[in-house]
């Protein structure tokens, strides 16, 4: 019998009953969460099981020889291995825990920036770039005196590859820093080409997965790449819990981060040295209950499917550019539906961002204004900042049909 592949798919409606955030109106209407690119809201899944786990399984991890330390390295590390099989890494000892994807994209830039750039070196961005893998890169560039440049996009939102050879003239590229989806637009990078053209060069590749680990399947194995960041929060898990995945021999290479705590094997008046990948990065009492959380977090994303959220988003995307060009003087910003996530920034002739954005507040939609830590990609478009809506396994459609109808109160009110 011929085996048929069925496309994943997922009930919003019904998901959105596991999120008690949408049982409270906002300003008297139902809330319309379109803001999830910045944070998402938190399944009562995994709010319980945190509250059950401080409850009853927590005490600080590794060292204590009683059965509550025990319970709670148990959670603790159960969840880094959900981790690494969420982006199907080799072993657990290439998953770090920071407290955010910020952090980790730091400890990239010093642990391994301060010690392999120098003058002569080139360190590469894209304009894309959350500030986060961009001030990074440009601070230790300018602390080891290696040239710092960035790598321009099109007026699509597409990075301009073309400007790769040009840009090479400015030194010995020893790092590329990209984002695999942007914040701002919405683009889907080319990571393998990216990769490619690095490794080349024998430069390492470092990429902020916080736009793509929560709404589609990620590999990093199959992507090549060198590092990979991303955070809980954005994921249906709490604040506070980031992950960092690291080639293990560049993470062995590589110096510490912070000291103090687990990270530390041994202290004399003569040395310190190191303990055991992972712990080498992660001093002091780590963010126990939040890995714990991110780990349920996974639990219930693998459950509804990845790719399902995905198609999902996707479906989400192609109604709202349809629906958003109804409206007269709005501009959407950035790629084609098919080189787009879950993301749409737009701007509207004659009102400001934010002032769309309070408008839509008042009719319960909640977006996004501002410049979205992006202001590189922003002064390469001449604007200052865009209003996005960013969508989420918990969206429908109704939503995307509420705030087109507040973009147009809001270009009323301000006409």
């Amino acid at each position: 019998m011929t085996e048929i592949a069925l496309t994943p798919t997922l009930d919003a409606r019904k998901l959105r009953a596991d999120f008690a955030v949408f049982q409270h109106p906002m300003h008297g209407k139902p809330l319309a969460y379109l803001d999830s690119a910045s944070s998402s809201q938190k399944p009562r899944q995994v709010l319980d099981a945190m509250r059950e786990f401080y409850e009853t399984s927590y005490a600080n991890v590794h060292r204590g020889v009683y059965d509550l330390a025990g319970r709670a390295t148990a959670g603790y590390e159960g969840a880094r291995e959900k981790v690494r099989a969420l982006v199907n890494a080799e072993s657990t000892r290439e998953v770090i825990f920071t407290r955010s994807a910020t952090e980790s994209l730091n400890l990239v830039a010093y642990a391994w920036g301060l010690d392999n750039l120098g003058p002569g070196d080139l360190a590469l961005v894209t304009e894309l770039e959350h500030h986060s893998n961009f001030v990074p890169w440009q601070f230790i560039a300018q602390r080891t005196g290696a040239e710092f440049a960035a790598i321009p996009f099109d007026d699509a939102g597409e990075l301009e590859l073309d400007a790769l050879d040009e840009l090479e003239r400015r030194g010995r590229v020893k790092v590329v820093a990209a984002n695999l989806i942007s914040n701002s637009l919405g683009t889907i990078n080319p990571i393998e080409s990216l990769v490619e053209w690095a490794h080349e060069r024998d430069a390492i590749l470092v990429v902020d997965a916080s736009q793509a680990a929560p709404h589609r399947p990620v590999d990093v194995q199959a992507l090549d790449c060198d590092f990979l960041a991303f955070t809980g929060h954005k994921m249906c898990g709490p604040s506070g819990i980031g992950v960092l995945w690291g080639r293990q021999p560049i993470l062995q290479a590589m110096s510490p981060f912070n000291l103090g705590g687990e990270m530390i094997r041994s202290v004399s008046l003569e040395r310190t040295t190191w303990n055991e990948l992972p712990h080498k990065f992660e001093a002091g009492t780590p963010p126990i209950a939040e890995a714990y959380g991110l780990g349920v977090a996974i639990d219930y994303l693998s459950s509804i499917g990845l790719e399902a959220i995905e198609r999902h988003e996707h479906e989400l995307t192609a109604y709202a550019l349809e629906r958003l060009v109804e409206v007269p003087g709005l501009t959407v910003v950035g790629p084609a539906l098919d080189r787009r996530g879950g993301i749409a920034s737009f701007t509207l002739d004659g009102v400001h961002p934010h002032d769309v954005a309070q408008v839509l507040d008042w009719e319960g939609v909640a977006v996004r204004a501002g410049h979205h830590c992006t202001e590189p990609a922003m002064r390469r478009l001449g604007i200052q900042a865009t209003t996005r809506a960013s969508f989420y396994l918990y969206t429908v459609p109704e939503e995307i049909d509420r705030l087109v109808v507040g973009i147009e109160k809001a270009r009323k009110v301000f006409s």
